[in-house]
């Protein structure tokens, strides 16, 4: 049986697999405190915030030096300015009109009347059949956090190192599960 624990630990503790899984596990901790439930909604949700924790430890891990990791730190930063955005303008709109007709809610998401994909997945469709028939430059481009902005020296140079760091990221991710799931 391998010991999971040495495949954690490097000699090195300041490489790159040691900064993730510190910065991971931390993250993990948080999301595992807060209240759960088993609700497809909740499910969906801590999903979402385990896949934002390992992003955003990846890039802190990396650190600046790199585009791509600025580029998911800026998008994650962004992302929760415009969550407590409009959870601002939710909340003072629930205090002025009181409870909202639920059915009301779901027209306005477009959940009734056939259309019941979440707005997350039409994006995903569309930045795929956006990518098909591209160059491999562009594709690159659009697969690489930060990769519009770059001259293709720099591109190749990113998205090599953005796939050491993924790499990285499922090994220990992997360990991990196999660590609690045993």
């Amino acid at each position: 049986m391998m010991d999971y624990s040495q495949s954690l630990s490097n000699p090195n503790p300041n490489s790159l697999k040691n900064r993730f899984t510190k910065g991971f596990i931390r993250a993990l901790m948080r999301i595992q405190k807060s209240p759960a439930s088993n609700s497809p909604g909740e499910i969906s949700k801590r999903r979402r915030k385990i896949k934002t924790a390992a992003n955003a430890a990846m890039a802190s891990a990396v650190g600046s030096r790199k585009v791509w990791s600025q580029a998911v730190l800026r998008r994650i930063r962004s992302n929760r300015s415009q969550s407590a955005r409009r959870h601002r303008r939710c909340r003072a709109l629930f205090k002025r009109i009181g409870k909202i007709n639920s059915n009301s809610m779901k027209k306005k998401r477009g959940i009734i009347n056939g259309s019941s994909s979440s707005s997350h997945e039409k994006d995903e469709e569309e930045e795929e059949e956006e990518i098909v028939g591209f160059g491999q430059e562009k594709k690159l481009r659009k697969l690489v956090p930060g990769g519009a902005a770059m001259d293709i020296c720099s591109l190749l140079d990113e998205t090599a190192h953005y796939i050491r760091c993924l790499t990285t990221q499922v090994k220990v991710m992997k360990t991990i599960t196999e660590i609690c799931s045993t």
